[in-house]
């Protein structure tokens, strides 16, 4: 079907940075745009087959230009049914991401247009392209061989089917988890029940009951993994078992809104197609693609962890229990007591009440005085807040970002508050991408879910969101400082075990000196955060990377557990099947639960991270070195950032991800700065 010339998407956005008219765009608007923009497509992809001359001009150059419509309805469409979805737009995600996915075959399982691709590969060295063309050429092949056009009739036949019932079950869990999560929220009808919460949170609890029609109650949402920040603080423990058993229990519960068989089913649509293309299993399949290039390596590296991970958790668990002695209590330690007695040791011991840091860590300071500040000290990049500009919600903000001479960078927007319309968690995405074959600046969206206060106060970060808001803005860094002639290789276009790299150095600058100096500042007496405060963190910045640690290792195991079965395998009870996995691992510690318990472990069945949450502690490798560099070479100068974004933040996925990091620390990287970092040496 061909798209009405009145649809917004019909054409490129003549606005500023070619942000979409968010004003003209209406629900009715995406299926049109989505069936006009395949048809279209295809139209273009039957254009560059009918060419009887094959060369990099009239295929892969007219497949990168190829789909625009679809590429803009698409980046607008999932952005908002992530951060302000309705029934209507679970309705339209269910219809056409099978849809998009036997779209996606059509093109990439065309044996046509892979008999041309292969033949240019092939034919690569005459053809002398340089630098980034040969780098496209090599990716496009790569993308339709993992996307299996090498196959046979039959088998492209058989795969075409998995990916499109794999993304049907995409769909359904992330809409069954989103539902669960709203609804495993705790009602509390005693205000003395939230002993241990500050008069911002009980308000902001308050309003979140009325907001679902429940007067004279408060209520506590629950969050995307396990447990919740409020365990930190809450005094009142039968309050605290039942948040974590809750969130435990998300997706798990025999209702309508249980994952279980949905993602059962996931995992062994995987390992079928894993088998179509000769390999052992999905995680095969994946992490062949990445930096990692295998299972064997990624369990080689978390066996060098998990012993001294699992040793200091036990240890930890120890002093907490001790703790909890000490105070006159006689109940052994659970889960649910974890988070408060860390914060009652980490005080008596190191003298840290990370409770009482929220009063310096204001919103608006973080963001202008702490994140943009390092990032204009750094990179000699500006600010500007564009509230004259139109998005996708009232809480989402625009902010224009320049080059130190002027020049335009692109657009960041920020989306900063939880609502029950916008799925857990903190992410990432682009509105706009940059390249430069179509001349776009990039437009780069940052999302997470801090609790909003009442009207007329203060947003008053914990350190876990403070850290957050530096983590997700290093990944907008990654989108915006882009300068690639491609969009198949913007930004944050590289392996999914090195994407987190770049985010998680950013976190270093919240505690640098000059940073923090001049962002945490109390909300109210204007005091600065005393230097032996953060001095304390510092020192205790150890304690408690045991439970970390050995909470993220139990849900990289899962992930990779649940994808190194093999075609055929039945996973009979999923409850015993993660209880196995994680014990076979020694690290079956009753206190310190999984990070992610596979019903609403999002992130590898909804989030593209399949047989891929190492990737956190495989990026942090990277990042851990990279930071010993920035602090040998001086730290927050123009010169160490010119050096990062040159050699890797601009480079997108121009070249081979380990290249570039070579290109940036002189060498390959090292673990020892990262068993370091966590206490593990």
């Amino acid at each position: 079907m061909s798209l009405d010339s009145s649809n917004p998407f019909a054409a490129v956005s003549t606005l500023e940075y070619e942000l979409p008219p968010f004003a003209l765009i209406r629900d009715q608007h995406y299926l049109p745009a989505f069936y006009g923009g395949m048809e279209e497509q295809l139209a273009e992809v039957a254009a560059i087959i009918a060419q009887p001359e094959i060369t990099f001009e009239n295929t892969v150059i007219a497949l990168e230009k190829s789909g625009r419509t679809l590429t803009r309805v698409s980046l607008v469409f999932f952005n908002k049914s992530s951060s302000d979805t309705s029934e209507d737009l679970e309705a339209m995600e269910a219809e056409i991401a099978p849809k998009l996915a036997a779209h996606s075959d059509a093109i990439k399982l065309n044996p046509e247009l892979w008999s041309r691709i292969g033949r240019l590969y092939s034919e690569r060295e005459s053809l002398k392209l340089v630098d980034e063309d040969l780098r496209l050429l090599e990716l496009y092949y790569k993308d339709f061989h993992f996307a299996g056009a090498h196959l046979g009739t039959e088998d492209r036949e058989e795969l075409k089917a998995l990916n499109e019932e794999l993304s049907k079950l995409e769909a359904e869990f992330s809409r069954k988890v989103l539902a669960d999560t709203n609804d495993s929220a705790i009602v509390v009808d005693v205000l003395e029940d939230l002993a241990g919460m500050s008069e911002n949170e009980i308000s902001a609890a308050k309003l979140a009951a009325q907001a679902r029609g429940l007067e004279d109650k408060w209520l506590i949402n629950a969050v995307n993994f396990s447990g919740n920040p409020l365990l930190a603080t809450l005094t009142h423990r039968p309050l605290r078992e039942r948040i974590m058993k809750a969130s435990l229990a998300r997706a798990n519960r025999e209702n309508e809104n249980d994952t279980k068989s949905v993602l059962v089913k996931m995992t062994k649509l995987r390992a079928r197609r894993a088998s179509l293309f000769g390999v052992l299993n999905h995680a095969q399949y994946i992490t062949n693609e990445n930096t990692a290039k295998s299972p064997e390596n990624i369990h080689a590296m978390l066996r060098k962890i998990v012993t001294s991970a699992v040793a200091n958790a036990k240890s930890e668990g120890e002093v907490l229990q001790s703790a909890i002695n000490a105070a006159g209590n006689s109940f052994t330690l659970e889960s649910w007591d974890w988070d408060l007695y860390t914060e009652k040791v980490r005080a008596e011991r190191y003298n840290v009440d990370t409770a009482a840091l929220k009063p310096y860590f204001e919103l608006e300071k973080a963001l202008w005085d702490g994140v943009f500040f390092a990032a204009t000290k750094l990179f000699g990049i500006t600010f500007k807040e564009r509230p004259d500009i139109l998005i996708y919600h009232p809480e989402a903000r625009a902010f224009e970002v320049n080059n130190e001479d002027g020049s335009k960078l692109g657009l960041f927007i920020g989306d900063f508050y939880t609502r029950d319309s916008k799925r857990g968690g903190a992410w990432m995405n682009n509105l706009v991408d940059q390249n430069f074959l179509f001349g776009q600046l990039p437009v780069v969206v940052n999302n997470l879910n801090i609790v909003k206060p009442p009207a007329g106060e203060p947003t008053l970060l914990s350190f876990d969101f403070l850290t957050t808001l530096f983590h997700e803005f290093g990944h907008a860094l990654h989108g915006l400082f882009s300068q690639v002639k491609y969009p198949r290789v913007t930004g944050t276009s590289v392996e999914r075990d090195f994407v987190e790299f770049p985010s998680q150095v950013n976190e270093m600058w919240i505690f640098w000196p000059e940073v923090v100096d001049n962002f945490a500042v109390h909300y109210q007496t204007g005091e600065r955060l005393p230097q032996s405060i953060i001095d304390a963190i510092d020192n205790s910045s150890t304690f408690n990377q045991g439970h970390d640690t050995s909470a993220y290792l139990q849900a990289a195991i899962l992930d990779l557990a649940l994808h190194e079965i093999h075609d055929g395998y039945e996973i009979e009870d999923l409850i015993a099947f993660e209880e196995q996995a994680i014990a076979h691992y020694g690290l079956e510690y009753a206190p310190v639960p999984t990070r992610y318990r596979s019903t609403y472990f999002s992130h590898i069945f909804a989030g593209g991270y399949s047989a891929g949450y190492y990737g956190y502690i495989w990026s942090e490798i990277l990042d851990a070195d990279t930071v010993d560099w920035f602090k040998a070479n001086g730290g927050l100068t123009r010169a160490n950032g010119d050096h990062f974004r040159s050699t890797l933040l601009s480079r997108g996925g121009s070249i081979d991800s380990m290249q570039m990091f070579r290109n940036f620390r002189g060498r390959d990287a090292t673990i020892e700065p990262l068993l370091k970092r966590r206490g593990l040496t």
